[in-house]
């Protein structure tokens, strides 16, 4: 078999949907995030989609958001906004809805456990302080960073997020939990560009 490294997304799909099946996919969806979002039901809509084929669609999928989140011999270290972005980039990729995440840090920056604390509507969340800080306790949580998708592909900040956001640097001024970062999700509009904006490096967090 010829190497599947360069194999474009729908020769990938053909492997179990069939030729056929994977253009029509793809003419639908127009893209993997799209393609991912879908629910079983949108693809038994495609024509030579099964429920057998849906099920694999889905299932591979489900493989590539858990191999971003697989263990590994040594926790990871998330010391920069594209280190974090790395690790959650997949998980968010295939919200329809805002999703508020916080990744909990020991004292080395290292990974201890990423939460998910609230979902909420196409444009808006709430998230109180106690919602972020009472796990971040429990788990002995040294330093956190905050993270959400904007299902609208800008991750550009709102208003709501930057006030958000201060609010809960303050809270973990209190606690002594040092807020690191918040990671706004999105599309890139171009090859090469991010995905996503940290507001740390936007300018929102004072030291």
């Amino acid at each position: 078999m010829e190497s599947l490294d360069h194999a474009t997304n729908s020769d990938l799909l053909s492997h179990f949907a069939g030729k056929p099946a994977a253009a029509a996919l793809m003419q639908r969806f127009g893209g993997l995030t799209n393609l991912a979002q879908a629910s079983f039901d949108d693809l038994l809509c495609v024509k030579g989609i099964g429920k057998s084929r849906a099920a694999a669609i889905k299932s591979a999928f489900l493989l590539a958001q858990r191999l971003t989140r697989e263990v590994y011999p040594e926790a990871p270290l998330l010391d920069t906004p594209d280190r974090v972005a790395d690790l959650l980039r997949e998980q968010n990729r295939v919200y329809t809805v805002e999703n508020f995440q916080v990744v909990f840090l020991n004292t080395r920056k290292r990974l201890i456990a990423v939460q998910t604390l609230s979902q909420g509507t196409l444009d808006s969340i709430l998230i109180h302080a106690r919602e972020v800080f009472a796990p971040a306790i429990v788990r002995r949580a040294a330093a956190i960073v905050l993270a959400h998708n904007h299902p609208s592909g800008d991750p550009s900040p709102s208003d709501a997020d930057i006030r958000v956001t201060r609010d809960l640097i303050r809270a973990g001024q209190i606690l002594n939990i040092l807020v690191l970062d918040h990671i706004i999700f999105g599309r890139s509009p171009d090859q090469g560009m991010r995905d996503f904006v940290s507001l740390r490096e936007a300018g929102y967090f004072v030291d």
